[in-house]
């Protein structure tokens, strides 16, 4: 049996540097769709290949944004395959600690070529201090 399933969405408001309106807020809006109760309602209504592309698709935003998380702490290639390479859809990641020199260096290697003049003019000045 077919349920409602409300959608809501809004383009939130654009300021430039002074603070000027420069697109204002679109919406709220909503629409209101036929789902399915459960998975297999879904395929029922949908058909399987819909079903699971739609289901992929989500499943990737997630990982990119679980992968993404990761390298603003400073994981490689290596350590997000190793914590994400078993990651089951709809179970959450667990969390991971901070390697404190390492979520630096990435930070360095995505900064412009000013913030990373930057970032060593004060790395110098705490180390003569020392």
């Amino acid at each position: 049996m077919p349920e409602n399933l409300v959608v809501e969405a809004k383009v939130p408001e654009k300021k430039d540097a002074q603070g000027n309106v420069t697109q204002p807020q679109l919406g709220p809006v909503q629409i209101t769709v036929q789902t399915g109760k459960t998975a297999e309602e879904c395929i029922q209504l949908f058909g399987a290949d819909a079903v699971k592309t739609n289901a992929d698709a989500n499943w990737v935003v997630t990982l990119q944004s679980n992968m993404r998380g990761g390298l603003k702490k400073g994981e490689t290639q290596a350590t997000l395959q190793t914590r994400l390479g078993g990651a089951k859809m709809g179970v959450a990641a667990k969390g991971i600690k901070i390697d404190p020199v390492q979520a630096y260096l990435a930070q360095f290697a995505s900064a412009t070529p000013d913030a990373q003049r930057q970032m060593l003019a004060e790395l110098q000045a705490r180390a003569a201090k020392k």
